[in-house]
């Protein structure tokens, strides 16, 4: 049995998976207590065999969720970093470390799931996105503020661009709520529409488009493109990796 920990930036998920499949799940985020939040929620869970975490986020936070790993159960975190080559995926960057392990992992997961080629959009406080051909070559990607970020982003640089109220996204607004949630909203769908298209050739025609990350079915609707949902990418990606390298083979 395998715990499995997926550390982003907004907030933190989990799942407990056994050899039928999910057992149990859920999510924490980053502004709640989340030591005490964790000690809640698994004080009934089964005792997992091997705890592997992907993060994304500050060592303080990575040392948080491991205290209460070993609170718990008395079991080590083991946390994954990007390789340069793992479970059939290339990493395109020149320093391979420097991928964020969410994007390697959500690439692993397409891949093992037969999704290639593909593009793939991770939208979150980040807007990330990475092309993935069929063999598993990564042939790089973009890193955007997502439209939460960019709304805040504006209305903390200007003077005058102050939303009285949550906008609605609309093709042309009449008023400043609505016009920053249309521009912000309306900019993520159509970066991830043109890198698409741009990486379409390089990916045999036309690439699969799959969304993940907390804003991505907010996202989905906006998209001209075809697009598909792909929930918990870094999850599934994680199991992958873990069945590929168990503990006895897994580098230091």
């Amino acid at each position: 049995m395998r715990l499995l920990l997926d550390l982003g930036n907004t907030r933190l998920k989990w799942v407990l998976q056994d050899d039928a499949g999910w057992r149990e799940r859920g999510a924490l985020g980053w502004d709640s207590d989340v030591a005490g939040g964790l000690r809640d929620a698994w004080r009934a869970l089964a005792t997992p065999d091997d705890v592997l975490g992907a993060s994304v986020v500050d060592a303080a936070r990575e040392a948080i969720v491991a205290e209460a790993v070993q609170a718990g159960w008395k079991r080590d975190t083991y946390w994954v970093r990007t390789p340069a080559e793992a479970c059939g995926v290339r990493n395109a960057y020149d320093q391979p470390q420097r991928l964020g392990v969410d994007r390697f992992l959500a690439m692993v997961a397409a891949h093992a799931g037969g999704h290639g080629p593909c593009v793939l959009a991770g939208v979150g406080t980040a807007l990330t996105l990475d092309a993935l051909a069929a063999d598993g070559r990564h042939l790089g990607g973009l890193i955007a503020p997502g439209p939460q970020l960019m709304q805040q982003s504006l209305v903390g640089a200007t003077a005058r661009v102050r939303p009285e109220r949550p906008g609605v996204v609309l093709d042309a607004a009449a008023n400043t709520a609505d016009a920053v949630a249309s521009g912000c909203w309306q900019a993520a769908a159509a970066l991830i529409e043109r890198f698409a298209r741009r990486m379409a050739p390089a990916l045999g025609g036309s690439p699969a488009l799959r969304l993940g990350g907390g804003d991505a079915q907010a996202l989905l609707s906006l998209l001209e493109y075809p697009a598909e949902l792909a929930e918990d990418g870094v999850l599934h990606g994680l199991a992958v990796w873990a069945s590929a390298h168990p503990p006895s083979v897994r580098p230091l």
